[in-house]
């Protein structure tokens, strides 16, 4: 059985998958390249049991397995602890805070916000966070949620977990909000080392681990988002 047949029940066996791949996709991203969404039985998710792959998604990055967020082409992916450091020296600006590359025009305004509102309240939950940045009118969701996602692309913070809403009296009321810190607080409370990788030498090593589990067109697409 391959991986790409291979169907998984367990929230231990989607660690083990994660760990192998290094980087999930929750759901289908590139074309015969594995995702939670596709390694798991449609019937099981949101079925708010122990097999639920929804519910095992905020687990991940809370137990320290994964780091989660929408990483890539703006859709959420999970990267495990050894493959992170990796993915991080990929990335040429890794080593620049978010407040030197905003002097340098490469982020946003309101990127810049929500990320010192971060730095300053990890695991704050998306509606405080709005409230906080001066952005709960309606007509700034759009800008908003752009600048989260601007931030989560740039591997600059990760989903930490859902908060539920509750009313007066302590009762679950309404959606579950997520909630976020920095990539540099959750690489420290789960001992993420740093590598000495040139930016090449990063990629190189991340995209030849890649193409074990997938084809040579599949890949041509991955090189373009990482």
């Amino acid at each position: 059985m391959t991986l790409k047949t291979q169907t998984i029940h367990t929230y231990t066996e989607a660690v083990e998958i994660i760990n192998k791949v290094g980087i999930l996709p929750l759901a289908p991203l590139f074309d015969d390249f594995p995702s939670l969404g596709g390694l798991t039985k449609k019937e099981a998710w949101h079925s708010d049991t122990e097999e639920d792959p929804w519910k095992w998604r905020t687990k991940f990055a809370a137990e320290g397995h994964a780091a989660y967020g929408k990483f890539l082409k703006k859709k959420a992916v999970f990267i495990s602890k050894d493959m992170l450091p990796l993915m991080l020296a990929a990335k040429s600006f890794s080593h620049e805070s978010v407040q030197e590359r905003y002097k340098k025009g490469e982020v946003s305004r309101e990127a810049l916000t929500l990320y010192s509102i971060i730095e300053q309240q990890e695991g704050i939950d998306t509606r405080l966070l709005r409230v906080e940045a001066g952005m709960k009118e309606k007509e700034k969701k759009k800008p908003f949620d752009q600048a989260l996602l601007e931030l989560q692309g740039n591997l600059n913070i990760v989903v930490s977990g859902t908060k539920e809403k509750q009313d007066d009296n302590g009762e679950k009321n309404g959606w579950s909000s997520t909630s976020y810190e920095t990539m540099k607080h959750w690489c420290e409370k789960n001992a993420i080392p740093k590598i000495r990788l040139t930016r090449e030498e990063a990629r190189e090593k991340l995209l030849s681990h890649l193409s074990v589990y997938t084809t040579d067109q599949t890949m041509k697409k991955i090189k373009k988002v990482i």
